[in-house]
């Protein structure tokens, strides 16, 4: 039986002269089941919505992986403004560091941009629909790419002696922390919330109204992000003794709950 979770021992595959970085690998399998799922879903409630997904993907997905990366950039300025950073490596988005808040907020602005105009044309239903359609697929997507993480042996959590614990190579463990072998594998947490979390909402999606599902997919999401962020060890801002993400999930979580609440007065219209 093994004590841990080992750490991968190559983080991208050479073949000739391509190279393919595992991390980037699980971003791109995530978008790509989540546009399938997102598709089979809309097409469920929409039969005529043969492409809106994949057209909208066009320019939802850029969007949002540059929102990530800004999010992410502005969110840790010193690894690459700061003493010894290196300004360039901003751009390497398969070493790592795509934001969440950053990449679901600019994604969904482009989304509903591109949603509008072909609602237009093909008499679509409420964005929120769509919205409610993507979310499961999105959260799969999270927890694909948090294995990313994983390849790149990269934001784990404190110190654990279980068998679930990661264990983490010397070169790779933060400072003061050099004494220690296994970790929190907050990567593995974060992934199983996430499809716990896309289970649960095609289980009891139907029930809810529109727009509900995508609020509640944000609002769950932020619950599990802010405890497992109480337990990461990599550097990152704080403010008032707590981490930046935990302040952004809190107020983002709080928003969803109150849109959650707000959407059972709201009146959309419902596909007969």
């Amino acid at each position: 039986m093994l004590r841990s979770i080992p750490s991968p021992t190559v983080s991208a595959l050479e073949i000739g002269p391509l190279t393919i970085h595992l991390y980037a690998l699980c971003i791109i399998t995530g978008i790509a089941i989540a546009i399938w799922l997102g598709d089979k879903r809309f097409r469920a409630l929409v039969p005529q919505a043969t492409s809106v997904v994949s057209e909208v993907a066009i320019a939802a997905v850029p969007m949002g992986i540059i929102g990530g990366r800004i999010y992410h950039v502005i969110s840790s300025p010193d690894a690459y403004f700061g003493n010894g950073g290196n300004p360039v490596d901003a751009l390497k988005i398969w070493e790592g560091g795509l934001g969440i808040w950053g990449a679901i907020s600019l994604g969904t602005v482009a989304a509903w941009l591109r949603y509008r105009r072909l609602a237009k044309k093909m008499e679509l239903p409420s964005f929120a629909y769509f919205m409610d359609a993507l979310a499961p697929g999105v959260l799969f997507a999270q927890a694909i790419g948090r294995f990313g993480n994983w390849f790149n042996i990269e934001l784990f959590g404190r110190p654990l002696i279980a068998p679930w614990a990661l264990s983490v190579p010397p070169l790779k463990r933060p400072n003061g922390f050099s004494g220690f072998e296994t970790f929190h594998p907050t990567f593995l947490y974060e992934a199983l919330w996430s499809i716990a979390i896309a289970l649960l909402l095609i289980y009891f999606g139907r029930r809810l109204l529109p727009g509900q599902t995508f609020a509640l997919y944000v609002f769950a999401y932020c619950l599990g992000r802010v405890g497992i962020e109480s337990i990461r060890i990599d550097e990152a801002h704080e403010f008032f003794g707590l981490r930046l993400n935990v302040w952004v999930g809190s107020v983002v979580g709080v928003g969803a709950l109150i849109m959650y609440q707000r959407l059972n007065t709201k009146k959309i219209k419902v596909i007969e």
